[in-house]
This record gives C-alpha cells, structure tokens and sequence, in this order.
C-alpha cells in the first residue's frame, strides 16, 4: 500500500466531507519580513509597532493576508492538490489579527459538488477555518475549485451549488478589539484621506507596476506551505509553464493599492474574488480599484470602504473591468471584492 499523498480527486469528495488540515504552522517576524520582501506592502500598521501600537494594536499584527495564505495553504493537500484551477472566494472574515507566535491551523467542510460537462473535471466547494492556538478563529471563507477526476468514466454526484452571499454585510464586518483611529497619525501612514474623501464609484489608478518572476512567486507559495503542483511543476501544465499561485496575485495587488489606499489599513472582509486569468513568469501586474460602498463602524474613528480591487497584466489606464459582451476585459487577472477599516 502506497504512504504517499496523491491527493483527493473529483470522485474522492462528497458534501458534508469534514477534512482536518495537516501542518500547523506558527507565524513569526520572518513572516512579516519575507512579506515585506515578496511585496512592495507599506500600509502603517504591519510595518510599525509604534503606529499599530497608537491605534490600539499591540503587539503588531502581520498583514491579513499572510493569515489567509497560511490557512489557505493548509487546505492545498486535501482540496486542491490535483486542482486545474483556483476559481474564486465568498464570505471571508477577518476575526482576530494575527500576531507573530500564533499558531495557525485550518479544517474544511466540503459545501457542494458540480461535475462539469467535459466529465473529466468539476468543481469543489468549501468553507474553511483557520484557528489558533486557543481555538479562536482568525478567519473563515468559502472558495470554489476546479479538479480533476482520476476516472473521467467515474458516475457524476448529484449537483450541490451552496448559495453564498454577495457580500459581507457591514454590520457583520469584524472590528479588532481596542481598534480606535481618534488619534490617528496621518503623516505616519503616507496619506491624508479618510472614509469620507472616497466616493461611492470613484476609480484610483495605482499607477504602480511590478513584473512577476519565477523565483520570487514559487518562494511565496513555499512560505505559505502551498503544495499545488502547478506552481513548481513545469511537467504539470500541457504549455510547460509553471502557473503563478493566485494569492500572489492578490498580494502584489494589494500591495499596490498603498498609493491612493494607504488608509485602507486592514482587510476585515473578502465579499468576492474571482482569478479571471492565468498568470505566469514575465507578466506585469498594474492594479486598480473601485470605491463600492461605504459604512461607519462602532469603533472610535474608524469606517469602512468596500473596494474593488483589479489586477491586470499590463497597463490598462482606462480601468476597464469588463468588455461589451459582459466577459472580461483582456489583460485582467484578479477580481477582488473586499472591505478595508478606515480611519473616518
């Protein structure tokens, strides 16, 4: 009998599945560091424990997303591994920040079930939860995937399609205990705009551009314990190359954002996100986002802004989203829904 991990196929999941993720992984400064170094990222608060620590937040917690990389990449082995592709997300929540010493472990329940037409792939869905050392959750999320079947003559399970909401609603939206923008520095954090300097369909141009390259993206999907071989394999994929993680995508995107964004200080929520491309080695990554909504919260000074975040590959300076018949606009890599706390 084989002791190795082939992974799970299509056939291999059925709704209800409950898998517990193997690998707890304990976050630390090199994190924040590696982060820092894969990604052009200077929002206040995970740069500077003086800034975080004047709005309520010691010690310091590390970017969100270092927290949804490691929880997503604990679900690689069990979901994913023999993935075609990572399709989208729903109903993300930031509950706790993530502080370096925190041990993080994640567990997925299998929501629904579609077997594609071709019959040698269909689509998983799951919601996973990342906890740490105490139990609490740092973040839950919903993402869909599409896998391979090991037997494409293997019968179809019956169609589960989980109705997912739109968006997080802002009155679910998590605020970090102690939370408070009432004397927030300005200067320190690179921009003078608060919640109500941003209207409801404004465009910001990032302007920004970074060019991805092989050693550094396989390097993230390493740090983050991403085992999907389509990021290092380049016998994986029928064009021989190997396909960029899309959390490094989302990071570089974000990362980004600072200029026009640098405000947005912390993610509380991914409403949506779709991977609308592929991208590799050699592409260009420009983002550009669109101010969706607005909302104040209970903390002292601080709102929130929904935000649509776009990558392209190239630059696009009419931020264009979608062409005229409704698909994509060429060149886009990342949809990204989110909301940010900003000071108000």
């Amino acid at each position: 009998m084989t002791k190795t991990n082939p992974g799970h196929f299509f056939e291999d999941f059925t709704v209800g599945q409950v898998l517990d993720h193997a690998t707890p992984r304990t976050v630390t400064e090199g994190d924040r560091a590696l982060y820092g170094a894969l990604y052009p990222s200077r929002f206040a608060i995970a740069s500077s424990a003086e800034f975080a620590a004047s709005v309520g937040l010691s010690p310091a917690p590390v970017e969100e997303l270092i927290g949804f990389h490691i929880g997503f990449g604990k679900t690689v082995p069990d979901v994913s591994l023999n993935a075609v592709a990572n399709l989208g997300y729903a109903e993300c929540r930031f509950h706790r920040p993530v502080v370096p010493g925190d041990t993080l472990r994640t567990s997925s329940e299998v929501i629904g079930l579609k077997q594609n037409s071709n019959g040698r792939t269909g689509v998983v869905y799951v919601r996973s939860t990342a906890t740490n050392q105490r139990g609490e959750v740092v973040l839950d999320w919903a993402r869909w995937v599409m896998v391979h079947k090991r037997d494409p003559a293997a019968p179809a399970p019956e169609t589960v399609v989980p109705e997912l909401a739109s968006a997080v609603a802002p009155e679910d939206l998590v605020v970090p205990d102690g939370l408070d923008f009432t004397a927030y520095d300005f200067a320190a954090a690179g921009e003078p705009y608060r919640l109500n300097d941003y209207e409801v369909g404004e465009k910001i141009d990032h302007v920004d551009g970074v060019t991805l390259t092989d050693p550094e993206h396989m390097l993230a999907t390493r740090l983050w314990q991403n085992t999907a071989k389509v990021h290092y394999n380049t016998e994986a994929r029928p064009d021989g190359t190997r396909l960029v993680y899309g959390g490094h995508v989302i990071s570089m995107a974000r990362a980004l954002s600072f200029n026009g964004l640098a405000n947005a200080q912390l993610i509380a929520a991914i409403n949506a996100g779709s991977h609308t491309a592929p991208a590799s080695a050699g592409d260009t990554v420009y983002a550009w986002s669109e101010v969706l909504d607005k909302a104040e919260s209970p903390a002292p000074g601080v709102g929130a802004l929904r935000l649509r975040l776009v990558a392209t590959k190239g630059r696009d300076e009419s931020t264009t989203l979608r062409g005229e018949d409704g698909k994509y606009a060429p060149g886009v890599l990342l949809d990204l829904d989110y909301w940010a706390l900003v000071p108000r």
